[in-house]
C-alpha cells in the first residue's frame, strides 16, 4: 500500500455510501461510543491525503470538509508526518510546565511572527479551540480586572461550560447542559443577507446597536473582552458587513476592552490570508487559534500583546498536555508547508473557482439565497423560493445527495440552512471541479431550478 500522500487523486465508488465494512464499524460504534458523539457521514476512513479520503470499503471520496478546517495542508502532509515522527521517536511527553522543550518555544515564536501586528507578543499553547477561547477570557479578566464578556449573535466558540455560554446556537451545543457561566452578554452582528433595513445599512446600524447595548446593559467599564469570529463558522460562514469589525475594535480600544479575534476556523491560510481579520487591517489584542495549526494533531494557542498575555500569574495558564511536543513538531511542519506551497495563494484560487461556479448555480436554482465567503471558506445559504425563509430540508437533502456521490460536504447555520465548503488547500483543481459538478447535480435532483 502506498503512503497516504501518494493516494490516487480521484473519486472512486466501488460500493454504496456507506459501504458494508463502514456499516459494520458503525454498528460497533453504536455499541461502544456515547450516543452524544454524532457522525455526519458514517464512512470509516483508512487513508487520506491531498483532496481524497479512502474508506475501509475501498471507496475514494472527494473531501470538501478538511475535518472542519483542520487539515488545511492535507491529511498527511510530508513535513507534518516527518517532523511529528521524528519527535515521536525522541519523546512523546514531558509536560512543558515541568521540564520544557524547544518545540513549544519555536511554535510560540512562529505565532508571534505570523499573527497581525508588529508589537511585542507572547503565546500560550493549549489542546483545543474551546480551551484557547476559555484561556483568552481568563487572560483578559486578569489584565482588565473586569468580568463581563461580550459575544455576538450566530457565534460559536466551543463546547466547554464557559464556551457553551459564549456560543449562540442552542441545539445541539447547549440543549440540556446548563446552567452556563455568568457575565456573558450577546449583541447583534452585522449579517448582511438578513439585515432588515438592507445590506447597505448593516455595518453602521449593527455596530451602533451592539455598542448601545453594551453601554446601557453592561457598562463599558465592566467589560473585560469582546470576542468575535472574523467570519462566523458554525453560524453559517457569516462575513460581517465591511466596517462593522473596525467599529467594534475602535470602541474596544477607546474603552480599555480586550478585543479577541477567534480565528480557530478561519486561521492559517483558510481565507486566502494567514488570518481573516487581516482583510480589514484589524490587529486584535488577542487571537485564538487551533484547527489548522498542526495538520490534524491537537494543538491550540492564544497569542497577543505581551502586556496582556503576561497579566496572568505564573502557574495560572497551562495544562498537562498543552503544547504537546509531537503536536508542536506537527505545527512546525504545517507552517513550513503553508509557506513553501504558498497556501494563501492556493486558497484564493479555490475561492475564485468555487465562487464562479456557485454564483452561476445561484442563477439556475431558486433555493440558493446567497453565496458568500472568502478563499477556501465558502457557503451557500438555502431559502424557500421567493423568500428568505430558511430551508433546512433542502439543505439536508443536497448534502445527502452529495454524500451518496462520494463528496464530503458539511452543513452549518443557526437555522440549519447553510452548506459550507472547506476543501483542503492542497486539493487538485480537477477534484474541486468534479466536486462542484456533484453539487450542481444534487441541486438539480431537488427540482429547484428557477422558474420550475
Amino acid at each position: 500500500m502506498s503512503a497516504a500522500p501518494l493516494l490516487p487523486q480521484e473519486r472512486r465508488l466501488v460500493t454504496a455510501i456507506p459501504g458494508p465494512k463502514s456499516q459494520e464499524l458503525q454498528a460497533r460504534k453504536l455499541g461502544a461510543v456515547a450516543a452524544g458523539v454524532g457522525t455526519t457521514l458514517p464512512v470509516y476512513v483508512s487513508r487520506a491525503g491531498g483532496g481524497v479520503l479512502e474508506d475501509v470499503d475501498g471507496n475514494s471520496l472527494i473531501d470538501f470538509g478538511s475535518g472542519i478546517a483542520v487539515v488545511n495542508v492535507g491529511n498527511s502532509a510530508e513535513a507534518v508526518v516527518a517532523k511529528a515522527s521524528e519527535q515521536l521517536a525522541a519523546f512523546t511527553h514531558t509536560c512543558f510546565m515541568v521540564t520544557p522543550y524547544e518545540g513549544y518555544v519555536a511554535v510560540a515564536e512562529q505565532l508571534n511572527e505570523l499573527t497581525p501586528g508588529d508589537h511585542d507578543k507572547r503565546t500560550a499553547l493549549f489542546n483545543s479551540g474551546a480551551e484557547a477561547v476559555e484561556n483568552a477570557v481568563k487572560i483578559a479578566r486578569a489584565y482588565t480586572k473586569r468580568t463581563a464578556v461580550v459575544v455576538f449573535d450566530h457565534g460559536y466558540h466551543g463546547r466547554t461550560n464557559l464556551t457553551m455560554g459564549l456560543t449562540a446556537k442552542n441545539m445541539p451545543y447547549k440543549q440540556g447542559f446548563g446552567p452556563f457561566a455568568p457575565e456573558i452578554y450577546r449583541v447583534p452582528v452585522a449579517y448582511p443577507y438578513r439585515w432588515l433595513t438592507g445590506a447597505e445599512n448593516c455595518a453602521a446600524e449593527a455596530a451602533a446597536q451592539a455598542i448601545d447595548m453594551i453601554n446601557k446593559q453592561i457598562g463599558a467599564e465592566n467589560v473585560a473582552a469582546i470576542i468575535i469570529e472574523p467570519i462566523q463558522g458554525e453560524g453559517g460562514f457569516i462575513e460581517p458587513a465591511k466596517g462593522f469589525l473596525p467599529a467594534i475594535v475602535e470602541y474596544a480600544k477607546a474603552n480599555g476592552i480586550v478585543f479577541v479575534a477567534d480565528e480557530i476556523q478561519t486561521g492559517f491560510c483558510r481565507t486566502g490570508q494567514w488570518f481573516a481579520c487581516e482583510d480589514e487591517g484589524i490587529v486584535p489584542d488577542l487571537i485564538t487559534t487551533a484547527k489548522g495549526i498542526a495538520g490534524g494533531l491537537p494543538l491550540a494557542a492564544v497569542t497577543g500583546r505581551a502586556e496582556i498575555m503576561d497579566a496572568a500569574h505564573a502557574g495560572g495558564l497551562g495544562g498537562t498536555y498543552g503544547g504537546n511536543p509531537v503536536a508542536c513538531a506537527a505545527a512546525l511542519g504545517a507552517i513550513e508547508t503553508m509557506k513553501t506551497l504558498d497556501l494563501n495563494a492556493k486558497a484564493q484560487r479555490i475561492g475564485e473557482v468555487m465562487l464562479g461556479r456557485l454564483r452561476a448555480m445561484a442563477e439556475k436554482f431558486d433555493v440558493i439565497g446567497e453565496i458568500r465567503g472568502r478563499g477556501a471558506m465558502i457557503a451557500i445559504e438555502l431559502v424557500k423560493p421567493g423568500s428568505k425563509e430558511p430551508n433546512p430540508e433542502v439543505t439536508a437533502a443536497v448534502a445527502k445527495a452529495c454524500h451518496a456521490e462520494g463528496l464530503v460536504v458539511l452543513t452549518a447555520g443557526t437555522y440549519g440552512n447553510v452548506l459550507r465548503f472547506l476543501p483542503p488547500l492542497v486539493i487538485p483543481e480537477h477534484l474541486l471541479t468534479e466536486g462542484l459538478d456533484i453539487i450542481e447535480g444534487a441541486f438539480a435532483l431537488q427540482g429547484t431550478t428557477a422558474g420550475a
